[in-house]
C-alpha cells in the first residue's frame, strides 16, 4: 500500500496555471515544464478518449443485450488509463476531471522532482490518490510489468522526441479493443531526409522531402506501431491520425485478430516520388483476395509500378518508407468525434475552433488515396502563376475523379486520378497562360510540357471544389500561435542541494 501522500508545499513558490478545469502548480524554478501550445493535444486526446469510450460501451452493451445466458451480468464500462511519461500530470488531472467513468489512472514518470509534482498537483486539485495514482519507475518497465497482471484500456504515450522505444511495452500493455495515444515530436527525423539512417533504426522505415512529408511521417509512425502489434498476433486500426504543429499524434484501436494480420501486407508498402515534379506512386508489398467463409488468400504483389526515372519529367525518383498505406482514419469514430467536440463549445475545449477545423478537414480528406500533391509545387515544376485551388480542384472533379485536401499542409491536393491526368491539367494551365521563356529546351519542365493532352480538360467551377469547411470559414490551418512556439526544452531533474563538508 503506497503511503499516503502529506502536503508540504507553499502555494507562493508556484504559478497557477488552469486549463479546461485544471489547475497545475507550476513551480517558479521551471523544475517541470508547460508547454500552453501544446492544449490542444490534451484538448483532442480528451475528446478522442470520450469517443472511444463511448463507442466501446456501445459495443459492450450490444452485446449483453443480444446474450441469452439467463446469468449475465452487465459489463463494466469504467476504464483504466496508464499516462507512461507524465511530467507534472496536467494531462491526467485533465483526464480525471473531465472525462466520466475512469476507474482509475496510473500517471507514471522516472524522474523523482515530476512524480512529487504529479501528486502535488493531484492534491491541489482535489481528486483522491486512488484515482490518480502516482507511480515512479520506467516507462518501459512498469508498461512490461502490467501485461500479465491487468492491462489498461488507455495507453497514453507523450514522450520528450520519439515514442519508438516505449511502443512494443504500449501493446503489451493494453487491453483489447484499448485505445494508444501517441505523440512523436522528432519530425526533423520524420519529416525530411537529413537523417534517413536514423528514421529507418527508429520506425522501420525512409522519409522522404516531399510535398506530403507530414503525412509520411504519420504513416511512418503507424508502421511500426502495427509491426510490434502484429508480433503478438494483434492489429492496430487507425482511428484518428493528426499532424499538428511540431509533432504528431495518433490514436489506434488494438485487436485481438490474427486474421486481420493477415491482411497487413497488403496494406503496406513504399512510395516513389520525383525530386522533380513531385509525382508519386505506391507499391503495396501484398495483395488479399477475398473468398467465400473469410477464407482469403494471400499473394506477393506484382512489381515493379513505376520506372527508375519519372515517367512525366524524366528525373530521378527517391523511395520512402516501408510504411502504411491503409486508412489514416475511421469515419464513424472522426465524424462522432466532430459531432462531440461541436455540441462541446469552448467552456469545455479551449482550442474548440481549431479542433472542429481539423477533424472537419479530415472528415473531407480522401481516406483511399494515400499521399498528396501541393499546388504551388505543381505551379512550380512547369513555371506558371499558381491559378485558384477550386480551379485545379473542378478540373479533377469534371474530369471524373474524386479530390480533397489533407490537414497535413495546405494547398494540398489530394486526388485519385493518375498523374498523367494530373499533368494534363496543368499543361492546359500553361496552354492558357503561356510558356514561360525560362523553360530550356530538354529540361524537365520541357519534358512535361512536351506530352500531348489526353484528358478533357474543363475548368467550370464544379459544386464539390470548394469543401465545406472553407465555406463555412473553419480554423482550418494552425498559424504560428506565438514566438518560439516549438518544443520546449526537455525536462531535468531540479539540483539537490549539496551536502556540507565534514570538518
Amino acid at each position: 500500500m503506497a503511503k499516503s501522500y502529506v502536503p508540504t508545499y507553499n502555494v507562493d513558490d508556484f504559478n497557477e496555471i488552469k486549463e479546461g478545469k485544471a489547475t497545475i502548480l507550476f513551480p517558479k524554478n521551471n523544475e517541470v515544464f508547460y508547454n500552453p501550445v501544446q492544449e490542444f493535444n490534451r484538448d483532442m486526446s480528451i475528446a478522442a478518449i470520450k469517443t472511444w469510450r463511448d463507442l466501446a460501451t456501445e459495443v459492450k452493451m450490444e452485446r449483453f443485450n443480444k446474450s441469452t445466458n439467463p446469468n449475465k451480468i452487465a459489463p463494466p464500462t469504467n476504464i483504466t488509463i496508464l499516462e507512461a511519461l507524465a511530467a507534472s500530470g496536467l494531462r491526467s488531472v485533465r483526464y480525471a476531471k473531465e472525462i466520466d467513468g475512469i476507474d482509475h489512472i496510473l500517471t507514471n514518470d522516472l524522474l523523482e522532482d515530476a512524480v512529487e509534482s504529479i501528486k502535488r498537483n493531484v492534491h491541489f486539485n482535489g481528486l483522491s490518490q486512488s484515482l490518480v495514482r502516482a507511480n515512479q519507475g520506467d516507462a518501459i518497465s512498469v508498461m512490461y510489468s502490467y501485461r500479465d497482471k491487468g492491462r489498461f484500456d488507455v495507453v497514453d504515450l507523450d514522450p520528450y522526441g520519439t515514442a519508438a522505444p516505449f511502443i512494443d511495452g504500449a501493446i503489451h500493455a493494453v487491453n483489447k479493443g484499448g485505445l494508444i495515444c501517441v505523440t512523436c515530436t522528432d519530425l526533423a527525423i520524420l519529416a525530411s531526409n537529413n537523417h534517413p539512417e536514423t528514421c529507418f533504426a527508429k520506425y522501420g522505415g525512409n522519409p522522404l522531402k516531399a510535398e506530403f512529408c507530414h503525412e509520411l511521417a504519420l504513416r511512418l509512425v503507424i508502421h511500426s506501431l502495427q509491426q510490434a502489434a502484429n508480433r503478438q498476433k494483434r492489429y492496430i486500426e487507425p482511428l484518428l491520425s493528426c499532424s499538428i504543429d511540431f509533432y504528431v499524434r495518433i490514436f489506434v484501436r488494438v485487436h485481438d485478430k490474427p486474421l486481420m494480420v493477415k491482411t497487413v501486407a497488403s496494406q503496406t508498402g513504399v512510395v516513389y516520388h520525383c525530386r522533380y515534379c513531385g509525382s508519386f506512386a505506391t507499391q503495396k508489398f501484398g495483395t488479399c483476395e477475398e473468398g467465400n467463409n473469410n477464407n482469403h488468400k494471400y499473394h506477393i504483389a506484382d512489381a515493379p509500378v513505376v520506372n527508375q526515372r519519372c515517367a512525366n519529367c524524366g528525373s530521378k525518383q527517391d523511395i520512402g518508407g516501408p510504411c502504411w498505406l491503409g486508412s489514416l482514419h475511421n469515419e464513424e469514430f472522426v465524424r462522432r468525434m466532430y459531432d462531440n467536440v461541436s455540441k462541446a463549445g469552448k467552456s469545455m475545449y479551449g482550442t474548440q475552433p481549431r479542433m472542429k477545423g481539423m477533424l472537419k478537414v479530415i472528415l473531407e480528406e480522401l481516406d483511399d488515396a494515400p499521399f498528396h500533391y501541393e499546388l504551388s509545387q505543381l505551379c512550380s515544376a512547369v513555371r506558371v502563376s499558381c491559378p485558384p485551388l477550386i480551379k485545379i480542384n473542378s478540373a479533377l472533379l469534371n474530369a471524373g475523379y474524386k479530390v480533397s485536401g489533407a490537414h497535413t499542409r495546405q494547398g494540398s491536393i489530394k486526388t485519385n486520378a493518375p498523374p498523367k491526368v494530373v499533368w494534363d491539367v496543368m499543361r492546359t494551365i500553361v496552354k492558357e497562360t503561356g510558356r514561360s521563356a525560362k523553360i530550356t529546351d530538354g529540361s524537365p519542365a520541357d519534358v512535361i510540357l512536351s506530352h500531348e493532352v489526353q484528358t478533357n480538360v474543363s475548368f467550370a467551377e464544379h459544386k464539390d471544389a470548394n469543401p465545406e469547411s472553407r465555406r463555412i470559414k473553419l480554423v482550418r490551418y494552425q498559424i504560428n500561435p506565438e514566438k518560439f512556439w516549438g518544443p520546449k526544452a526537455r525536462h531535468s531533474e531540479a539540483p539537490k542541494a549539496k551536502k556540507p563538508k565534514l570538518e
